[in-house]
């Protein structure tokens, strides 16, 4: 009977010999075909960006997954030592792995019951850490996250290890990583946490989306945990019992809300994005590649924009009438500030994306091509009412006639369309469309309308900024930046790019000096009064497109020019209670005014410089002149008559050119012809007009050479 026990006692052994042989080699295959992994997960690594306003120290939003890496050397002693007494008390003894813990892992594996867990720091940070290991719970996993749990202690030093868990995991509240949750949870960089706070960053590792604001219940857990981890750092020696006995259960900081859209919120973070973009960062680079970005937003400047088209417009405004304002920097190119309406309601906003018919405030361009031609600012023009084009005529507001034979200045100070249009066709509409093209307007939105004779009298459609950007090349002495939004980027190495924009010469000085002098006018004693800073000269334009579809006022001082713009999706005319129908004059330059007085306050008072082809003592600044049209300034420059027989203009078959009826009164301005209309809206093809409410200027003879 001894014998046959003895030959199954040797099968036995021999069987779980070979079953350890087995297994033996089944873990060297494993590990030998289990490498460390040399990619990372994205996530893991992932730095959000932070963008600030223009001072580079103001937070306007965090972008993708808040984390911002940070060295061991910067995590206090005490703050390591308590996520070591929370997490793993063995950390820098084991060899990387917990055989008991990885016991009760696997055996809540197979039963499917969650049981304490085991994995030790350097397991759940390779878990965390390093592509291929994904969290889903199988053997197979669990066995390649040991393998390679090993070779990691064996290949990287504890400390290595530490700095990767701390900066990988997840504490809730949003942030990932040890330096965001100290943000996060007391408004602090990590290395200026206190003991009891690393503690509670420590608890919350267990069960961070129900310790990220406990309250109740979910208070005294977290109070509970706390506790257990001071314990846990007086077991490992890290406190001694007298300090630990001193800690106080540490008051957390408000958990603060996602980033708002609303507001003007999305419209920045939107045009941010967008020029990221166009500068050739990518959206991962964006949202998971720890940039640093400086707008050119002032944070206070925003908040005036929004207040000004807040304080000016009636409360009773209709929500159709939007409005847009942009302020750009002439020496820059830079947007200081805008409006684009309201987030919430609207994600396309009123300034930089929304482009509507300039009406007269495209009359500038016409003015400095006419400059850049070599005609001077006494150059005259006709200025009577109607003026036949083909079989149409072109009238100005109220059919008002100003002379045959106006200067220059008196038809920008008034706005007189029948003076525009005779100025492209002396001209010619190419050189007016490549002076709006030198300063910053898109060809493609010319390109539809500038064979019109209407042109000069802005049917094309432009945006706020645009036109903020195209007034400040004249403020800028002729030189256009282009405008944009962002001031530098700094990447996660520290190495910072500053974004500058090279100047264009678009004008000579002499041309944006004239140019200026011509839109001063238009503020002292012209159609926009309204806007008139009494500290300190502006020059600018006002601009009303056809029965009031948009009404602009657009401006500068030497330092700022802005852009104030208003209109309806429908090109219906703009209307208010009180108002009625809107003109440029009024609460577009009741806006523009309202913004610029509080940007300018305590700004030192800068002049424009003198006009060249212009001087008063030869040229009346009123409705007639001390010179006649074949005498020249003091300058030299030969004014150049322009009769009104110079020639008739054939219009683009099937484009209406307007009317021979009288327009309805207006600013001095009224305008759109044939055109896109903006927003996909088409244009009706009827001319501009002009006048100003309340302060028309008198009617003038129409005598050749009165005016």
């Amino acid at each position: 009977m001894k014998r046959p026990r003895k030959r199954l006692l040797r099968i036995v052994l021999i069987a779980v010999a070979a079953l350890a042989v087995a297994l033996i080699a089944a873990v060297g295959v494993v590990w030998a075909l289990t490498p460390i992994p040399d990619t990372t997960q994205e996530l893991a690594t992932a730095q959000g960006s932070v963008i600030y306003y223009r001072d580079g120290r103001s937070v306007l939003a965090n972008e993708g997954v808040n984390r911002k890496n940070v060295p061991l050397s910067q995590v206090p002693t005490m703050v390591r030592n308590a996520v070591i007494a929370a997490e793993n008390r063995t950390f820098y003894q084991d060899k990387g792995v917990s055989l008991s813990g990885t016991a009760r892992a696997m055996w809540s594996t197979l039963t499917g019951r969650q049981l304490q867990g085991g994995s030790t720091i350097t397991q759940q940070m390779v878990r965390n850490y390093y592509s291929g290991l994904g969290q889903e719970r199988s053997i197979g996993r669990k066995l390649k996250e040991i393998m390679i749990a090993l070779k990691v202690d064996q290949s990287k030093s504890k400390d290595w290890v530490l700095e990767q868990y701390l900066n990988t995991i997840y504490f809730g509240r949003g942030a990932y990583g040890i330096q965001a949750a100290s943000l996060a949870y007391f408004n602090k960089d990590v290395q200026n946490l206190t003991p009891a706070e690393g503690a509670y960053l420590a608890t919350v590792i267990q069960q961070p989306s129900r310790f990220a604001d406990p309250k109740g219940a979910d208070l005294d857990a977290a109070r509970s945990r706390w506790h257990a981890v001071i314990d846990g750092m007086v077991a490992t020696r890290a406190l001694t019992s007298a300090s630990a006995a001193v800690q106080e259960f540490p008051k957390l900081a408000a958990q603060k809300a996602p980033l708002s859209l609303g507001g003007q919120n999305g419209y920045m973070l939107a045009q941010v994005r967008a020029e990221l973009n166009r500068l050739g960062y990518t959206d991962e680079d964006i949202n998971q590649g720890g940039l640093k970005i400086t707008t050119t937003f002032d944070k206070k400047l925003m908040g005036l924009a929004q207040a000004s088209v807040k304080a000016v417009l009636p409360s009773d405004t209709p929500k159709s009438v939007r409005t847009g304002l942009a302020a750009v920097d002439p020496a820059t190119g830079e947007v200081v500030a805008f409006y684009g309406g309201r987030y919430e309601t609207n994600q396309y906003d009123n300034a930089f994306s929304a482009k509507v018919q300039a009406g007269s405030t495209f009359k500038p361009y016409a003015l400095a091509a006419a400059l850049q031609a070599g005609y001077g600012l006494g150059t005259r023009v006709y200025g009577n009412s109607p003026l036949k084009v083909d079989t149409a005529e072109i009238p100005n507001s109220e059919n008002r006639s100003y002379g045959s034979a106006i200067t220059l200045v008196q038809a920008a100070r008034y706005s007189v369309n029948t003076a525009f249009v005779d100025l492209g066709r002396l001209v010619g509409l190419d050189k007016v469309a490549a002076a709006a093209e030198a300063a910053g307007i898109p060809p493609d939105q010319l390109v539809k309308q500038k064979d019109f004779p209407t042109f000069p009298l802005g049917t094309a459609s432009v945006s706020a900024v645009q036109q903020a950007s195209g007034f400040a090349t004249f403020a800028a002495k002729g030189v256009h930046r282009q405008a944009h939004v962002i001031r530098a980027i700094t990447d996660a190495n520290g190495q910072t790019k500053k974004i500058t924009v090279s100047g264009v010469r678009a004008f000579s000085e002499a041309t944006a000096a004239d140019t200026t002098y011509a839109l001063e006018q238009v503020v002292t004693g012209g159609t926009g009064t309204a806007a008139r800073l009494y500290d300190r000269p502006v020059a600018g334009k006002t601009g009303t497109t056809d029965e009031s579809a948009a009404v602009w006022f657009s401006g500068y001082v030497p330092q700022l020019a802005v852009a104030v713009d208003m209109f309806r999706d429908d090109n219906k005319a703009v209307t208010v209670p009180g108002y009625g129908a809107l003109y440029g004059g009024t609460l577009p330059a009741q806006v523009w005014k309202y913004f610029m007085s509080a940007a300018m306050e305590g700004k030192p008072v800068k002049e424009f410089p003198d006009p060249v082809s212009w001087d008063p003592y030869y040229y009346w600044d009123g409705y007639g002149s001390s010179a006649s049209p074949s005498q020249s300034p003091s300058t030299g420059v030969t004014p150049v008559p322009s009769p009104p027989d110079r020639g008739v203009v054939t219009p683009d078959p099937g484009v209406s050119t307007g009317s021979s009826g009288p327009p309805a009164p207006g600013d001095g301005d009224v305008g759109g012809g044939a055109g896109d209309g903006g927003l996909g809206v088409p244009g009706d093809g009827r001319p501009p007009d002009a006048g100003t409410p309340g302060q028309p200027p008198p009617v003038v003879p129409t005598q050749p050479g009165i005016g």
